[in-house]
C-alpha cells in the first residue's frame, strides 16, 4: 500500500519566469546551502507561492536554530521586495485569521479569464440525521454559495448541457484549515485544480467550491461546523440533480482541510443514502484526498511523531497559534471536545471510542501525503484504517496510497515541487483505472 516518489531538488526552478524573481531564487538557492537547517520546500515556498508564511516561518526557525536567525532576517526583508515586485497588500502572517491576500469569500465572486463563476443553491431539503442536529446546535443554515468552473486548456470553463453520458468531471475542495484561502483562481490551490482537468480527457472540467470559512475572536464568530458542511452537500447536488452529472462519475478531491471536507461529505452521502427522510444523491465514484486534515486531536502527538518531529514542513504545530485559532473557529460551539468523538471531524483518531470512523460503502480513494509533513502520521493511521475494511488497490471501493519523498504539506499546490509530475501520473492511472 505504501507506494513512495521521490525527486531531487537541482536549482532554482524552472516554472518561474518573473524577471524580477530570477536573482531572488539565486538568492534563495544560495540561502539553502548557506544555512542547512532552511529546507529547499521553505525557501522556495516562501519565495513563489506564500503570503502568509514568511515571517511566521521565519520566526520559527529563529527559534529552532541559530544560524537560522540570519536566515529569518533574509526573510523579512525578502518579503517587502516581493510586496513590491509582485504587488501584494501584505505577505506578513500573523496569530490572527484573515483572508488571503486579494482572495474573495463566499459573499461575492471576482472575475477570471481562465475560470467562471457560478451560484449554488442551499439545500435544507437534503439535511436530516445528525447534520440536522449540529445544524441547530451550530445555528447555522444551508446557503446560497458561489463556485468556479475550469476546464481544460484552450476549451471552455464551463461544460454543456446536457452533460454527455459518461463524462466524469472533478469535484474540488479547497485548503486552508476552513480559516483561509479559495476556490478562486488567485488562491495557491486552484494549482491542483488546473493540473486536475488536464489528466484525463473523461474529464475535461472541475468545480471547484467557495465554502464558508470559519472566524472566532478577536474577529465574528462566524461559520463553524456544520457550515462547510452543509455548502459542500448543495455543491454536490448542484453536480448531480442540476448540471446533469451521474455520482459515479463525480470524483470529488479536497487537499488539506479540502480533504477533511470530502470525507465528511462522503461519511454524510454514505450514512443517509437509504434514509426515507430526504432524496440525497448516490456517494460520488471516486474520492482524491490530498494531504487531508484527519486528526483535530492530539492523539498522533507522540514523542517523534510527525506532528512534532517534521519541523521542515511549513505549518506549525497544532495546537499553537494560527492552528489553533483554525479548531477554535471551526469547532465554535461544540468546543474542541466535539473533535475526540466525532468521525466526521477526525476519522484517523487514535483515540478509543465508541464513535470510531468506519469506512464501509465508501468509492475507490487515492491517498497522497508527503513523508515530512506533519500530518504524516495521522494520513498513514487513515489510509491503514481505510484499507483494512475496504482492501488495497484500484478497483471500487478500494485505496491506493502514495507518499511524496521529502515532501511538505500539500506538496501539489506548488508547480516546482519535485514530487508532484509523479503523484499527478499515479493520479492519472489511478483514473484510468476505473
Amino acid at each position: 500500500m505504501y507506494r513512495q516518489v521521490s525527486a531531487n531538488y537541482h536549482g532554482p526552478t524552472d516554472d518561474i519566469h518573473h524577471p524580477a524573481l530570477e536573482g531572488t531564487l539565486s538568492c534563495l538557492w544560495a540561502l539553502h546551502h548557506r544555512v542547512p537547517n532552511t529546507p529547499m520546500d521553505l525557501t522556495l515556498h516562501m519565495a513563489c507561492q506564500s503570503p502568509i508564511s514568511l515571517l511566521v516561518i521565519g520566526t520559527h526557525y529563529c527559534r529552532t536554530t541559530d544560524q537560522a536567525c540570519e536566515a529569518h532576517l533574509f526573510c523579512v526583508s525578502l518579503s517587502l521586495v516581493l510586496s513590491r515586485f509582485l504587488k501584494l497588500r501584505s505577505v506578513f502572517a500573523t496569530n490572527r485569521t484573515g483572508g488571503i491576500v486579494g482572495l474573495p469569500t463566499h459573499h461575492a465572486t471576482l472575475p477570471a479569464a481562465d475560470a467562471e463563476s457560478v451560484w449554488i443553491d442551499g439545500t435544507p431539503n437534503l439535511v436530516t440525521a445528525k447534520l440536522e442536529t449540529w445544524t441547530f446546535v451550530a445555528k447555522v443554515e444551508p446557503e446560497c454559495i458561489p463556485g468556479y468552473w475550469y476546464g481544460k486548456k484552450g476549451g471552455p470553463p464551463m461544460p454543456t448541457t446536457p452533460v454527455p453520458s459518461g463524462l466524469r468531471v472533478f469535484y474540488f475542495l479547497h485548503g486552508g484549515g476552513y480559516i483561509q484561502l479559495s476556490a478562486h483562481p488567485h488562491a495557491m490551490t486552484s494549482n491542483i485544480t488546473r493540473a486536475l482537468v488536464e489528466l484525463d480527457g473523461s474529464a475535461p472540467h472541475a468545480l471547484s467550491l467557495e465554502y464558508r470559512l470559519s472566524s472566532t475572536a478577536p474577529l465574528p464568530d462566524q461559520n463553524p461546523f456544520p457550515a462547510a458542511l452543509l455548502d459542500a452537500l448543495a455543491g454536490y447536488n448542484h453536480l448531480v440533480n442540476v448540471v446533469g452529472y451521474s455520482p459515479s462519475n463525480v470524483i470529488l478531491v479536497g487537499d488539506s482541510a479540502g480533504g477533511n471536507l470530502a470525507l465528511a461529505l462522503t461519511r454524510y452521502l454514505v450514512e443517509n443514502k437509504n434514509t426515507p427522510k430526504v432524496s440525497l444523491p448516490a456517494p460520488p465514484g471516486h474520492l482524491i484526498l490530498l494531504s487531508p486534515l484527519v486528526d483535530l486531536t492530539t492523539s498522533h502527538d507522540w514523542p517523534g511523531s510527525s506532528t512534532i518531529s517534521n519541523t521542515a514542513d511549513y505549518l506549525g504545530f497544532h495546537d499553537s497559534g494560527r492552528s489553533l485559532y483554525a479548531k477554535h473557529a471551526f469547532l465554535g460551539p461544540f468546543g474542541l471536545g466535539f473533535a475526540f468523538h466525532n468521525p466526521y471531524i477526525s476519522p484517523a483518531s487514535l483515540f478509543p471510542s465508541e464513535y470510531q470512523a468506519h469506512f464501509g460503502g465508501f468509492p475507490r480513494t487515492f491517498i497522497a501525503t508527503g513523508t515530512a509533513e506533519r500530518f504524516y502520521d495521522a494520513i498513514r493511521t487513515l489510509g491503514k484504517k481505510m484499507a483494512a475494511e475496504m482492501g488495497e488497490g484500484t478497483g471500487d471501493g478500494q485505496v491506493t496510497y502514495l507518499e511524496g519523498k521529502d515532501a511538505v504539506h500539500d506538496f501539489l499546490a506548488f508547480k516546482w515541487h519535485p514530487c508532484r509530475p509523479a503523484t499527478l501520473m499515479a493520479i492519472r492511472q489511478w483514473l484510468a483505472a476505473a
